[in-house]
């Protein structure tokens, strides 16, 4: 069981990623961007994810650097995730890109790193970057996102490393059984972006019935909901208060009643683009 914001789940290499962390998709670079950061760490939060294309790597490096500072923790205490882009899906465009995320994020190292879209024909060689930049320890993890079982088994046919994480669009109207599945027999630890729905969910009668009755809010128990169902799970919010709302689901536990519940509200639904369909 998971009891507080800072447990972790042991990937297949041994690395720990805490279960749990802040998001920063769409949050423009700006003080805005700094501040979110920042106030995760200071309020317990160890794991940020980013992505090259989300224009932001600056502001969450300052972000990182001033919460490290206020809550007098090391750098290494800290799991940082970042992503290459389509554009630079490729063997030596994918290293040179991974060399930008860090200069932008003035790290060392990134914890994560991973292919943001399964892009045909091109993941495979940006794949083989990875396991040079992992062999090199230049990066603690890789994984992928937006990764279904097929790309996946494209990709181990020919990869020299697994995996260790799958980052993929997750939330009860969208559960990916199958998926989920086929990870969890991989050894590939399954994450879930856009957990909320991108705020969809948050006045579904179903949820709001179950919140009322743990005195929690329907954030809560969506994101406990992804613990349970041992899902890494990455909010994304700007506010103080649900910046530290969205990490209070320590303290109470779903019943299988209403995990089953939840898992039933199922309708195969994306609000993010579809990994066999996208043109970008």
């Amino acid at each position: 069981m998971i009891y507080n914001l800072q447990d972790t789940t042991t990937l297949h290499n041994g690395v720990k990623m805490p279960w749990f962390g802040l998001g920063v998709f769409k949050v423009e670079e700006g003080p805005e961007l700094v501040n979110a950061v920042k106030t995760a760490i200071i309020n317990g939060y160890r794991s940020i994810d980013t992505a090259a294309i989300y224009g932001n790597e600056e502001g969450v490096g300052q972000g990182i650097r001033e919460g490290i500072k206020e809550a007098g923790i090391s750098r290494e205490e800290l799991f940082v995730t970042s992503k290459v882009w389509n554009a630079d899906l490729g063997y030596e465009s994918t290293i040179a890109a991974y060399t930008t995320s860090l200069k932008k994020l003035d790290l060392e190292y990134l914890d994560l790193y991973l292919i943001h879209w399964p892009v045909e024909a091109k993941y495979k060689e940006a794949w083989r970057a990875l396991e040079t930049i992992y062999t090199k320890g230049q990066v603690k993890a890789i994984g992928v996102s937006n990764f279904q079982i097929h790309h996946l088994q494209d990709l181990m046919k020919d990869a020299k490393i697994k995996p260790m994480i799958n980052q993929v669009e997750f939330h009860p109207r969208l559960t990916q059984k199958d998926l989920q599945v086929f990870c969890q027999e991989q050894g590939i630890q399954l994450e879930a972006w856009s957990p909320l729905m991108q705020g969809q969910l948050l006045e579904d009668e179903i949820l709001k019935e179950i919140a009322t009755k743990y005195n929690k809010s329907v954030a809560q128990v969506i994101l406990r909901w992804d613990l349970q169902n041992e899902v890494v799970t990455i909010p994304k919010s700007t506010k103080e208060h649900r910046i530290v709302e969205n990490s209070s689901i320590f303290d109470f536990v779903l019943t299988d009643e209403d995990m089953k519940k939840i898992d039933e509200m199922n309708e195969n639904h994306r609000v993010g683009p579809d990994p066999d369909n996208f043109d970008f």
